[in-house]
């Protein structure tokens, strides 16, 4: 147990020493919230747009985090011969994993509490449905952390870097984070539905501004993604 705190300490520490890493974690999801909150330029159906965004800036920094973050970073760890020599260490390769996982967990934590503190300064009101959107950021987390893992542990570093930043911009666009899924055209809302981003966004939107019951097909959508993106990852890693 020791070993597995002190490396999610260790996880936890590399990652704030990144400047990067909080570019990517904190700054732009926290510069996101601030512009189009203050300059509207969204087409957005709601008087204030934090309302619309918070919830979604909230989705958007649990990808950053769980899929780009932690792929990169493994990725390169992958490419430099890290993960071998950590995964033939005491420590074992389990115990890496989850040490990972719980750093994500934690950096997670740390962005949910700028990210709102953000958005209540800027007049956002949550809802107090703290327990269902706990429960979808731990599914998202797994889904995300899985297809950051998958990409790490399948191929080159530099691979990695690509699609991770080019799946980040393409989720944010399409996941209903910033742009409302009712804007984009029919057919590629229902495909964005299907994803995890979109879901993610749409049960925080329910848990904490509306109030309302997380829909069934959003439940569906993150369950599904936290349970394959991780066995595909787990199957398909390889060490170097």
């Amino acid at each position: 147990m020791r070993a597995l705190v002190a490396q999610t300490r260790a996880e936890v520490s590399m990652t704030l020493r990144r400047g990067e890493t909080l570019l990517v974690t904190l700054g732009i999801p926290v510069g996101l919230l601030v512009f189009f909150s203050l300059i509207k330029v969204l087409p957005l159906d709601v008087k204030n747009p934090v309302s619309f965004l918070a919830p979604g800036i909230l989705a958007l920094a649990v990808m950053s985090t769980a899929m780009v973050s932690l792929g990169i970073s493994t990725g390169f760890e992958r490419g430099y011969g890290v993960l071998k020599r950590l995964g033939s260490t005491p420590l074992g390769r389990s115990r890496l994993l989850m040490a990972k996982i719980g750093a994500v967990l934690v950096i997670e934590l740390l962005q949910a509490a700028v990210v709102i503190a953000v958005a209540i300064g800027l007049g956002w009101a949550p809802h107090s449905g703290a327990l269902p959107a706990l429960g979808a950021i731990l599914l998202a987390t797994l889904a995300f952390g899985g297809l950051g893992m998958l990409m790490a542990g399948t191929m080159r570093a530099e691979a990695t870097l690509a699609l991770a930043n080019g799946a980040y911009l393409l989720l944010l666009l399409l996941g209903g984070m910033v742009v409302p899924l009712s804007k984009l055209p029919a057919a590629l809302a229902d495909l964005a539905r299907a994803l995890p981003a979109a879901a993610l966004a749409d049960a925080l939107r329910a848990s904490l501004q509306s109030g309302h019951v997380v829909t069934l097909a959003s439940w569906l959508a993150l369950a599904g993604w936290a349970l394959v993106a991780p066995a595909l990852a787990a199957v398909l890693f390889r060490w170097e």
